[in-house]
């Protein structure tokens, strides 16, 4: 297939409309990537080298940063005991421990206070926006460092669910103060395809001019019937709680993941690690 036919065909799965790609366009190979990217959790005995993994950290510490105040950093956890002990509190997940790879990736709003105090000014800032913008830079970075590990031929696979194990996962990592964890991430060399996953329709999540989810409703079972249809839930979650549904769409799974409470405590983290969400 060319570089248009992949897109085409890719975007048209994963959101069930067919987009028109210009071939005249630059860069087709790398929106093609990005068009047919997948979650990949099964990976080679083939390890990464060095060299690699640290040119890639590059790459992705080199993406856009709030008024260039560069609030993330990435920690690779080589250490296999740590390892270990990551993938130990979520045994659900066993490329964690598997993937050649295991890398975290950091809020940091602990640098700008230090350089603060260096440098004799007052901290003025000390509010809910930091966080926000350390994290949001956080998601920047770990974004663009998989867009450089899928360009080599690497896959990853995001790992938020480190957050459900806050506090340990800071121990283990000796993290200071206002310094907080965003996501791990598996990398490696991919085994086997893991195939396209639909997302909402562009109808619903591409906005003009004005916010407008009138059709939620319409657009939410059409969704969970496509998807569905291309890529069906192996199991339904709490069917003990909830029952069995006729159709187990995207949005029955959501609703029923969100019944339960999760990361309640994860805002107090946040404030014994030293920012204020005022």
């Amino acid at each position: 297939m060319s570089p248009v036919e992949k897109i085409e065909a890719a975007l048209e799965q994963r959101f069930g409309e067919k987009l028109h790609v210009d071939p005249a366009l630059a860069g087709l190979n790398e929106i093609a990537r990005i068009a047919g990217h997948g979650t990949h959790r099964a990976y080679l005995d083939k390890p990464i080298n060095e060299e690699l993994l640290r040119l890639l950290c590059a790459c992705a510490l080199s993406a856009p940063s709030k008024s260039d105040l560069q609030q993330t950093d990435i920690l690779i956890l080589r250490d296999k005991a740590k390892r270990e002990t990551v993938a130990g509190l979520i045994p659900d997940m066993p490329w964690i421990a598997a993937a050649p790879a295991f890398l975290v990736f950091l809020a940091n709003g602990r640098r700008l206070t230090e350089i603060s105090r260096l440098r004799g000014k007052p901290f003025a800032n000390d509010h809910l926006d930091a966080f926000f913008n350390a994290a949001v830079d956080a998601g920047i970075v770990l974004s663009s460092f998989i867009r450089a590990a899928e360009s080599v031929g690497l896959r990853c696979c995001p790992i938020s669910v480190i957050r459900d194990h806050v506090t340990a996962v800071s121990k283990l990592l000796e993290l200071p103060p206002r310094v907080v964890p965003v996501a791990g991430l598996c990398v490696g060399w991919p085994q086997g395809d893991v195939g396209i996953v639909p997302r909402l329709p562009l109808a619903l999540t591409l906005h003009e001019d004005r916010f407008d989810d009138r059709d939620l409703a319409s657009q939410l079972d059409a969704y969970d019937k496509r998807r569905a249809g291309l890529r069906p839930y192996r199991a339904q979650r709490q069917p003990e709680r909830f029952g069995k549904a006729a159709l187990y769409g995207w949005s029955e799974d959501k609703a029923r993941q969100y019944a339960d409470p999760q990361r309640a405590d994860f805002g107090a983290y946040v404030r014994a690690q030293g920012f204020k969400l005022d």
